[in-house]
């Protein structure tokens, strides 16, 4: 099978995928936009359609890959911008709800409970705790390891403003780590 690398400049020359390199894609690249996908919904079964749909979308047009940036890049970027409408459609507004006052008087099912212990780590859970627009760019700058630069690309910001947001994530976080430890403490 191909193996794939971000480096590689030849995605910008494709017209089309073949199931091949869409799965190759899929493989390299398919946890970081699922994982990406989760975070900004909160839901795993939004991150399945998101990832469903974005690598949908990079097999339709891959054409418009223009190789400005990495492919990862692109994709997450598609991951960013597919996750924000699903959440913005007022259909999922409503499952969201309904989904939250259902779940409320049905016991969790062992996988709900096994993600929830998952998620129980004190880093996420602060991450977690932050504004959207904090949390995206500390996971694309702490997991993701892209720079700024990439990040700003993502997101269709200034490099400035990733910087800002990046200083403000890091400082919120501070914040709630003191208040828990202080908390702790008591």
């Amino acid at each position: 099978m191909l193996e794939l690398k971000p480096e590689e400049s030849h995605w910008k020359h494709l017209t089309n995928l073949d199931a091949g390199l869409l799965r190759s894609l899929m493989e390299q690249y398919g946890q970081d936009v699922w994982s990406l996908a989760y975070i900004l919904t909160k839901r795993h079964d939004l991150a399945d359609d998101v990832a469903q749909d974005v690598f949908l979308n990079a097999y339709r047009n891959i054409q418009s890959f223009r190789g400005e940036s990495a492919i990862k890049t692109w994709l997450l970027s598609m991951t960013r911008n597919t996750a924000i409408n699903y959440t913005r459609t007022a259909f999922m507004r409503r499952v969201t709800l309904t989904a939250w006052i259902t779940s409320k008087a049905t016991s969790p099912s062992a996988e709900h409970e096994a993600m929830e212990l998952e998620l129980s780590d004190d880093i996420w859970r602060t991450v977690l705790k932050l504004p959207l627009k904090f949390r995206e760019v500390l996971i694309l700058h702490g997991k993701y390891d892209l720079s700024v630069k990439e990040i700003a690309e993502t997101l269709g910001i200034s490099e400035g403003t990733v910087k800002s947001r990046l200083s403000r994530a890091r400082h919120k976080v501070s914040a709630y780590w003191k208040e828990e430890t202080a908390y702790e403490r008591l």
